[in-house]
């Protein structure tokens, strides 16, 4: 049998079928077969290429520039001192955002220097950053990598803080279209606007407060480029945490400062002139509203809500900056005044009298109605009822010169029905004891008594300076009691807190507050024209104004020569008080005190100088009940504690915290004719 042909190798080879990838490869024995064509790497390579290509792709057509987050959203308002100084910031989050305008140049620069140098030339990401993400996860470490400022600004606004490689691609990819729809330099303001600091301050604004106490605009070059330096780590580079902490931070200002040099942002010159460490200020506690501060922000944002369309919903979201008339040092003066009264006096521990004592005090100017400090209880986080600014305590004495402003200014009805002048030397029996109508008139046309003693007719001026009521009662009702409603309330009180009009209305029922007693006595020292109390001076949220905060309106509520007969007759009265001894060094002063001949349960002391009006008053409270007694508080010998607002307005309005206000002198009593009489009411 013949044998059949065999088929020829390149047929066999013709015959198997081809595979797109040749792996293992084909001809190859041993390891050699599992070895890769240099032709499969590639193909390989380009592979993964072009997977991941699409995959970004795919993914950054799918991310887009999400809204702003919640926190990046959030701002805190600011109160500032009447001298633009900070006073607290109020918040969830303490920051106050800032056009890139009124950050230096500087200050700019040593943020580029030390974050991203190539900040304006830049995509707005870092390929190198992202690739360092992705090894760092591989071995199970962070992800934070040299992320650009772009990419740190798309953190702190549009994601959260957490480390992980999605949250990284997704920062990468909308730092991508963030650098194609905004300009740099608007990255550059939202960066330092949302960056933390340290010492929970949120952008550059806030900082500044928190380490130099100034505002942005004021940095200077080597100030910039040590917060420059907390963009690494506030915690790290606080030097008020520690000695290390201070040389890190020493150490990074340095190279910050030499590295604008090397990036051509700073001179040779002007870098030699930053030798010294910019220091900042020590650590301070957070701002809260302790002490007095609850109390001044209460009162300015209750102003803020009358006077402009804002809204609780509105200042609760944050943002504005608002500038109040507030002085520190008076404040403060004002603070310690009281307290070292109390501390000297009252005794809670021992006396009981002394238990549940309360003060409030407020000074206002009488120039234009600001006020100027308030101590409205010992802490507003304690204490939050603002003693300063409540009605519910009886004003006493402290009324009487409205009863006689009026009487001045309108006189009083006679037994025939007709208006006669009253003056400052009208004259009542001491006793009181009048059976009808007014007492009989002499031919100048004011009142006397016909039952005057040896000691000669008791006065108006008189009967002020000694506490009488009766006289005041008498006169009040004599001139009427609507007219005395209406000549308080024009002076400044509020016809909320005003009593009815019974027969002991004119002895001071009425229970105005203690700022609105010192803008009322505001109006006398300003020689009767009323100036409204106002405690903010300016709005800001960016750099827009808020409308409705200018100074309120002045106007005349009564005659010039009424006002300057009222203050005649107080000057007399000051150096019958407890404040005359120590009061000396306010030159002539003008005040009015509650006093053995009242009922009250509460103690007051008002009086002004040329340039400040001040009201005391102590009482005693418990919540939810009415006032107790003052007798005995203080000690057996005192009456109602009537001395202690005496002590407080004399040692507050000597001190040397407000020698600076220097007072112009009030009118002298003999520049006061009488009031022709009126039946206008000036309310």
């Amino acid at each position: 049998m013949s044998e059949e042909p065999q088929p020829s190798r390149s047929r066999l080879r013709r015959s198997v079928p081809r595979r797109r990838i040749d792996y293992p490869r084909r001809g190859r024995q041993g390891f050699r077969r599992w070895l890769p064509s240099w032709k499969l790497l590639l193909g390989a390579f380009s592979a993964v290429v072009v997977g991941l290509l699409a995959l970004f792709a795919a993914v950054y057509a799918y991310v887009d520039i999400p809204s702003e987050n919640a926190a990046a959203r959030q701002e805190a308002n600011v109160y500032y001192w009447a001298d633009g100084s900070q006073m607290v910031s109020v918040g969830a989050v303490n920051r106050q955002n800032v056009p890139l305008s009124r950050i230096p140049v500087s200050v700019r620069n040593a943020a580029i220097a030390a974050e991203n140098a190539g900040f304006y030339e830049d995509s707005g990401v870092s390929f190198s950053g992202l690739a360092r993400a992705v090894a760092n996860m591989a071995r199970g470490e962070e992800t934070q990598g040299g992320s650009t400022i772009t990419q740190q600004y798309v953190k702190n606004t549009y994601l959260s803080q957490e480390q992980t490689v999605s949250r990284k691609v997704q920062e990468f990819c909308i730092a991508l279209k963030l650098d194609s729809r905004k300009t740099k330099d608007d990255i550059l303001q939202g960066y330092l606007n949302t960056s933390w600091f340290g010492r929970g301050a949120y952008g550059i604004q806030a900082a500044s407060n928190a380490y130099y106490g100034i505002a942005a605009d004021k940095l200077n070059p080597s100030q910039g480029a040590f917060l420059a330096a907390l963009l690494k780590g506030g915690n790290d580079y606080d030097p008020a945490l520690g000695a290390s902490h201070r040389k890190r931070a020493a150490e990074r200002w340095s190279w910050i400062l030499d590295r604008q040099v090397e990036l051509g942002m700073m001179s040779q010159d002007e870098r030699a002139r930053y030798t010294v460490f910019p220091a900042p200020r020590p650590q301070s506690k957070s701002t809260n509203l302790s002490g007095q501060t609850g109390y001044l922000v209460d009162i300015a944002k209750r102003y803020v809500k009358k006077r402009t369309n804002l809204s609780d919903a509105d200042l609760d979201r944050g943002g504005y900056r608002i500038h109040t008339t507030f002085d520190r040092a008076a404040v403060q003066q004002l603070e310690r005044s009281v307290q070292d009264t109390l501390r000297r006096h009252i005794d809670p521990k021992t006396r009981a009298a002394d238990r549940h004592v309360q003060v409030g005090a407020a000074s206002v100017r009488p120039d234009d109605g600001a006020i100027v400090a308030v101590y409205g209880g010992p802490d507003a986080t304690a204490h939050f009822t603002n003693n300063a600014d409540t009605s519910g305590v009886p004003a006493g004495s402290v009324f009487k010169p409205f009863v006689l402003a009026a009487a001045l200014q309108h006189g009083a009805v006679a037994d025939d029905g007709s208006v006669r002048a009253v003056s400052t030397e009208s004259a009542f029996d001491e006793s009181g004891r009048l059976t009808t109508g007014l007492p009989p008139v002499r031919q100048d046309g004011t009142f006397v008594s016909p039952l005057a003693g040896p000691g000669g007719f008791l006065t108006l001026r008189k009967a002020m300076a000694a506490g009488l009521n009766v006289p005041f009662e008498r006169l009040g009702s004599a001139t009427g009691l609507a007219r005395v409603e209406d000549m308080a309330v024009g002076a400044g009180m509020l016809r909320s807190s005003m009593a009815p009009r019974t027969g002991e209305f004119s002895l001071g029922t009425s229970s105005p507050s203690a700022i609105r007693v010192a803008g009322s006595y505001a109006t006398f020292a300003s020689e009767g024209v009323r100036h409204e109390p106002y405690s903010v001076t300016k709005v800001l949220r960016g750099d827009e104004s808020v409308a409705g905060l200018t100074v309120p309106a002045s106007r005349r509520v009564m005659n010039p020569e009424v006002a300057l007969g009222v203050t005649s007759v107080l000057e007399d009265t000051a150096f019958g008080t407890a404040a005359a001894p120590a009061a000396t060094a306010l030159g002539r002063f003008a005040v009015a005190a509650t006093g053995r001949h009242d009922t009250q349960r509460a103690a007051w002391f008002a009086g002004y100088n040329g340039n400040l009006s001040t009201a005391v008053t102590m009482f005693r409270s418990q919540p939810g009940k009415p006032l107790l007694p003052m007798a005995g508080t203080g000690g057996e010998g005192t009456v109602r504690g009537s001395l202690f607002p005496a002590q407080i307005w004399a040692d507050y309005m000597t001190s040397d915290s407000l020698r600076k206000m220097a007072p112009r002198p009030v009118a002298a009593a003999e520049a006061t004719p009488e009031a022709a009489p009126t039946t206008t009411s000036p309310g």
